[in-house]
């Protein structure tokens, strides 16, 4: 078990990064995922998102402390435990985040992660069904497709953004990100393409690339203050692996700062409280705990074109069955959210600052069963909120959860923009398009009016939309954890690459940013190996 890489964790970064560093056969490459392969048939049906949501097998199922601003609830955090991770029971959207969050992180001292200079890696990773242009890629491993079918509701949706003055946008991550149209999906011919299937499926052949599937690291091994390889738990035993030029932890906002700390990196008052020895001090090691809050409006259909009816009717799921297995089409093929919208409720906001994802589908939580009913979604969530949290361990335990705090609504703009995102789903919901179809609104209920009810529908029922980031920040400041290069601040041998490296959350989701900060980090591991930098 000697290796020049270990990757930890085979999720949206880790699989891209198994495949960059393994193309050069001269490097071989180890790469440890906790969960089993993705064979489960409904991770690669676009729809079976609802399947993933809960399952124990292929799902971490995380919840969070209780949140004294959500009602002291503990809020289910769903992660992805399999190959592929998060973005193998993700909602499959293609999004990357505004250029100026890009800019925004080159302004606070990241050299190199500008929008021009990241803008290149997206294109690399992207292989979009409309070809390439100035803003996108069509050879990349990563699929993206458009929806073929256009849905009423959807287009009512639409039609209602715009009487509210939002502009018609067809293209999300072109010129600019405002707007309102259909997503483009991570899906290829009907089926999910994940970063499991589209790089790691690739590479899986090399003889230089070995995968562990059930292995689920446990500490990282030091040589000198240097990392030197990995401890991880297999079929109920202890193994080694050792990397003789990196390890690299691509375990995700929650466990790579979980691991840095139970290795002895992270705030000193933390693993003195668990005994455990001050490797590297590193305080902000878990801090700055970044997720967007998704607040749900349901409401009843007048007609029944919902996916709710089609799920709910033998002969509704025998058609739409048949329309995957005979043409890859149909709502198995799409997902569960169509419908996109990027614009600005407060007055201080220069750019966006909350995003839609409209369904044809209703559910008393994503990805639970859906309502007997018809019934629609419009979700909406903050895109840079100002709340932050933390992920701390809460023994010397690794296979015990971390605690994970996020915070959410402890800001008063983020309190503001809350109740200005409602009051905005509500104007579309009302508007002259979309009226025809409200039967009637199920929650939050036409009682809830005053800013007070509003923020308490908030915190009653707002729920992650799967998100969290920025507990490893990148930067050179104390609360930094990882340098512009993505190393360890004084760890030789160790690189965090994954979400919990952006010091400030993207407006958008996140699996996108992810796969280009893994296909960067790729090019600058694979530069400092051939010592030109």
């Amino acid at each position: 078990m000697n290796f020049d890489y270990v990757i930890v964790g085979a999720g949206s970064a880790g699989c891209v990064l198994a495949n960059r560093l393994s193309a050069d056969p001269s490097h071989r490459v180890l790469l440890l995922e906790a969960g089993p392969p993705d064979r489960y048939l409904w991770i690669h049906v676009p729809i079976g998102y609802g399947k993933t949501m809960f399952h124990p097998l292929y799902n971490w199922g995380f919840y969070t402390e209780p949140e004294t601003g959500m009602n002291n609830r503990c809020i289910y955090w769903p992660r992805g435990r399999v190959l592929g991770g998060s973005s193998s029971i993700n909602g499959l959207i293609f999004i990357r985040g505004q250029r100026e969050d890009y800019d925004r992180w080159a302004a606070l001292g990241n050299r190199g992660w500008g929008w021009s200079q990241v803008l290149p890696y997206f294109i690399r990773s992207e292989g979009n069904q409309r070809g390439a242009s100035e803003y996108h890629g069509a050879d990349g491993p990563q699929a993206a497709s458009d929806i073929g079918a256009k849905h009423e509701l959807v287009e009512a949706f639409i039609r209602g953004a715009l009487e509210q003055g939002v502009p018609r946008n067809d293209d999300f991550n072109g010129a600019v990100q405002e707007g309102v149209g259909y997503y483009q999906l991570a899906t290829r011919n009907g089926l999910r393409s994940s970063s499991a299937t589209a790089y790691l499926r690739p590479a899986r052949r090399r003889g230089n690339l070995r995968i562990e599937t059930g292995a689920q690291a446990s500490r990282i091994l030091f040589e000198g203050g240097r990392a030197a390889g990995v401890e991880y738990r297999q079929g109920g035993r202890l193994a080694t692996a050792r990397a003789n030029r990196e390890v690299i932890l691509s375990a995700g906002a929650l466990q790579s700062p979980q691991l840095l700390q139970l290795s002895g990196i992270g705030p000193k008052s933390v693993l003195e409280q668990h005994g455990i020895a001050v490797l590297r001090e590193l305080p902000g090691v878990g801090e700055n705990l970044q997720d967007h809050l998704q607040l749900r409006l349901i409401f009843r259909c007048t007609k029944p074109i919902t996916t709710n009816d089609e799920l709910n009717s033998l002969a509704g799921r025998i058609k739409i069955g048949l329309q995957w297995l005979l043409a890859r089409s149909g709502p198995l093929a799409i997902g569960i959210n169509q419908g996109g919208l990027f614009t600005r409720v407060l007055p201080e906001s220069r750019t966006p600052d909350i995003q839609f994802h409209f369904a044809t589908l209703s559910a008393d939580m994503a990805g639970a069963k859906p309502h007997p009913w018809s019934g629609f979604t419009i979700s909406v969530c903050q895109l840079q909120p100002g709340s932050r949290g933390h992920v701390r361990i809460k023994s010397r335990d690794p296979f015990e959860p971390p605690a994970m705090q996020p915070n959410y609504l402890s800001t008063e703009p983020d309190r503001r923009c809350a109740i200005a995102a409602v009051r905005f789903a509500r104007r579309i919901a009302q508007s002259e398009a979309m009226r025809p179809y409200v039967a009637s609104e199920f929650r939050p209920g036409e009682a809830v009016q005053s800013d007070d009810e509003l923020l308490g529908f908030a915190r009653e029922y707002g729920a992650t939309i799967f998100h969290p980031a920025g507990t490893c920040t990148m930067g050179s400041g104390p609360m930094a954890v990882v340098d512009e290069r993505l190393r360890v601040h004084g760890v030789a041998g160790l690189r965090v690459v994954d979400c919990s490296i952006m010091p400030v959350l993207v407006s958008g989701n996140t699996h996108w940013p992810v796969v280009m900060i893994a296909e960067k980090a790729s090019d600058m591991i694979l530069e400092d190996a051939a010592g030109e930098v």
